[in-house]
């Protein structure tokens, strides 16, 4: 996916070998092991190649053989940590590194203080251009409904996707209700046939897609409220445009979404719902979700929660530009 991400916008790119090595059992831990040796040769002769004069890094193992490269061959590093709570592997690039952009001051707690710097989340430039109006237009969506969306990343989640399936009539029987789902592709054929049985006037009110990248932004912005796991956009995307959401973290993940949906839950600018309560049928997704969409006066307070934390970790990209830059130029060799 990173690979088809960088060549749409004409960015060079060179995979890297890497592996898992915590919490996978011993087997798989050695053979991460190994990919990530290969991987750190590889990084090294890339780095030795190219001669940066800093390199930008984010989370997940896939970071670890590229930064201790750049640590050997003494070229600087700043590290961003989107998440609130880093993982292992964040942990240890962020002691190699000569500087750690955080993307809210509540990571304090996991990063040291002389390397950290407090930048919020990077956005695209289409969620601030956009609005309400032509978002709604773009999706053919009338501008007094109560519009959810629901996603689950760019391979969907198959949880969140089969409970949606059982609340379909729940939600839908608010006259006003329209319902945007973004499947993933992993599960795109099974929803479009289940998307073709239901009756056509709720088929009609139901729209779904396999996966949505530039529309992303108007998708989110036609919203009243959203429905999504809580990875680190959660933190950014949501509230950069002032959005309530249910937020369900990945449950077979490290605890990262989870720190991340308590972090907005806490602010009021979200409610958490565990994965295993999806289909409960006292306080499962259909009773969470139509509960909040007929409370206007509970969402307009979500939304002004949401719109705060959104103003604090507003500028994110520029800020992070700004600290590669001075790391650059501070450290050159």
């Amino acid at each position: 996916m990173e690979k088809r991400l960088a060549e749409r916008e004409g960015v060079a790119f060179t995979a890297i070998e890497a592996g898992a090595m915590h919490g996978v059992g011993a087997r798989r831990a050695a053979r991460g092991a190994w990919h990530t040796a290969r991987g750190a040769w590889s990084a090294w002769r890339l780095i030795g190649a190219y001669r940066p004069d800093v390199v930008l890094l984010t989370g997940g193992f896939v970071g670890v053989p590229v930064s201790l490269a750049a640590w050997l061959r003494r070229t600087p590093s700043v590290v961003y940590l989107p998440d609130i709570e880093p993982g292992l592997a964040l942990k240890v690039m962020a002691r190699l590194a000569n500087r750690v952009a955080v993307t809210s001051k509540a990571s304090a707690a996991f990063i040291p203080r002389n390397k950290m710097v407090v930048t919020g989340y990077p956005v695209r430039e289409a969620f601030t251009q956009t609005t309400r109006n032509t978002a709604r237009a773009r999706f053919n969506l009338p501008s007094d409904a109560k519009v959810l969306l629901v996603f689950g990343g760019s391979i969907g989640a198959r949880s969140i996707n089969q409970a949606l399936l059982g609340a379909i009539d729940a939600l839908l029987s608010i006259p006003t209700a329209r319902i945007l789902h973004i499947t993933g592709q992993r599960d795109w054929p099974a929803m479009q046939t289940a998307h073709q049985a239901l009756p056509g006037a709720l088929r009609e009110r139901y729209l779904i897609f396999p996966y949505l990248h530039d529309e992303m932004a108007d998708a989110l912005a036609a919203a009243d409220l959203v429905v999504c796991r809580s990875g680190a956009s959660a933190l950014g995307e949501l509230t950069s445009l002032g959005l309530p959401a249910v937020l369900v973290p990945y449950p077979h993940a490290w605890r990262y979404q989870r720190v991340n949906a308590h972090y907005l839950a806490e602010r009021g600018a979200a409610v958490v719902l565990e994965d295993a309560e999806l289909n409960n049928p006292q306080h499962g997704l259909a009773q969470v979700a139509v509960a909040l969409l007929n409370d206007p006066s509970r969402l307009a307070a979500m939304q002004e929660a949401s719109r705060r934390l959104g103003a604090s970790l507003a500028g994110g990209a520029r800020r992070i530009a700004e600290i590669v830059w001075e790391t650059g130029q501070r450290y050159a060799r």
